[in-house]
């Protein structure tokens, strides 16, 4: 009895000694997983303010483009101004050959003067007459004939005056003058080319360049984001919009911001896109009609959620992040983006909520979806990384 109450005793001592054993072990490795675990850099989702822009193609005209049509034909004999140069309302462009003109009206005004005289004898013969017929020497017939004649004669004196008016405005379309402020665009023709109304190309374009309109378009997706799917009008859109800068062709942005006035009725069957107008000041002079560039409309939202793009992963067309969930383990979430972005951030619309905490470091690479890591912020990760440098130092 006794030899095997002490082999009894032996083996529970046996197993005792095993069972610490292997729960040592286990903590052991436990432990070891989790000094295995990445230190991974995680940001904790907040509202943020973000400021995005869209841009658009634009094309800069003058306030005005008018072009600078010969209301008469004749040889050009004088050019008087430059391309480029700022013109004022009234001021001479072009000459055009007068000779036949100042003739036309020298005739003109020989025909006035002779109907005119026409005019003073058929009086007189009126007068003459009516005396007559006032003392019953001649019949009325008479007097009614010379009466006829006076009116003739008065018929045949404004003809002539207005012939002469005529002859006197085709004489002043030969100088042909700016209608407006602006600035002279190409000159095509010069001295001795032949101008004529029916010619295709006018002489010149004058632009009143004081304010610009930059043209640009917006789809119909555009405008019913503006107009919150037809909530509000058109209108109220319109007045709701940001003042708009212009991003000029090397790049660099006008100094003056401008104002989006007005959108067409209608839309471009072709490309589905309606037209949109905004006007900017241009008091340097340095907008000019024909000129290109871009219309950058802002996009200010106060209360965005932000998520770096380095924190974001693609499968099949569709943004993801690997959100931190119970014990460490991430989890791959998918994310609706904003179309536009700053080039370093995404504005989350969807998938996220504030308070959510999401990987930003190693995503694809060293952790994917079910990685367990060792969470860490920003100012935790730069200490590691500035202690791991003064420890390879030494």
């Amino acid at each position: 009895m006794k030899k095997t109450t002490i082999k009894a005793a032996v083996f529970t001592a046996a197993v005792a000694v095993a069972l610490v054993g292997c729960k040592k072990g286990d903590n052991k490795q436990a432990a070891g997983a989790q000094q295995q675990a990445p230190a991974i850099e995680v940001l904790t989702i907040e509202p943020s303010t973000s400021e995005l822009a869209n841009s658009f193609p634009a094309v800069i005209r003058g306030k005005t483009d008018i072009d600078i049509r010969p209301q008469v034909s004749g040889f050009i004999t004088k050019v008087c101004v430059d391309e480029g140069q700022a013109v004022h309302k009234g001021q001479t462009l072009f000459i055009i050959d007068q000779v036949q003109y100042q003739a036309a009206v020298s005739q003109a005004k020989a025909a006035v003067n002779s109907a005119r005289a026409a005019v003073n004898t058929a009086k007189s013969q009126e007068a003459n007459q009516r005396m007559l017929f006032d003392k019953g020497i001649i019949s009325q017939t008479q007097w009614q004939t010379a009466a006829d004649q006076l009116a003739q004669a008065q018929a045949g004196l404004a003809q002539a005056q207005a012939n002469l008016t005529s002859a006197q405005k085709n004489l002043s379309f030969t100088v042909v003058t700016a209608p407006s402020n602006g600035v002279v665009g190409s000159i095509p023709f010069r001295e001795g080319s032949l101008a004529s109304p029916s010619m295709a190309q006018p002489l010149t374009t004058v632009s009143d360049v004081s304010e610009v309109y930059a043209y640009f378009s917006l789809t119909e997706l555009d405008i019913l984001k503006m107009t919150n799917n037809g909530e509000i009008s058109l209108a109220q859109a319109l007045a709701q919009l940001p003042a708009v800068q212009l991003r000029l062709a090397n790049g660099d942005v006008y100094r003056h911001t401008g104002k989006v006035a007005t959108i067409s009725g209608t839309n471009d069957n072709a490309t589905g896109s309606a037209s949109v107008r905004a006007l900017f000041p241009n008091d340097n002079g340095v907008l000019r009609s024909g000129a290109t560039g871009q219309i950058v409309i802002p996009n200010v939202n106060n209360s965005a959620l932000l998520v770096p793009q380095k924190a974001t992963f693609e499968i099949q067309d569709k943004k993801f992040v690997l959100v931190l969930g119970d014990s460490s383990k991430l989890h791959s979430t998918p994310i609706e983006i904003l179309d536009i972005n700053d080039g370093q951030n995404y504005v989350v619309t969807a998938g996220l909520e504030p308070g959510q905490t999401i990987a930003v470091e190693g995503v694809g690479n060293l952790v994917r979806d079910g990685s367990v890591i060792q969470p860490v912020t920003a100012e935790q990760k730069a200490a590691m990384q500035q202690q791991q440098q003064q420890g390879a130092k030494k």
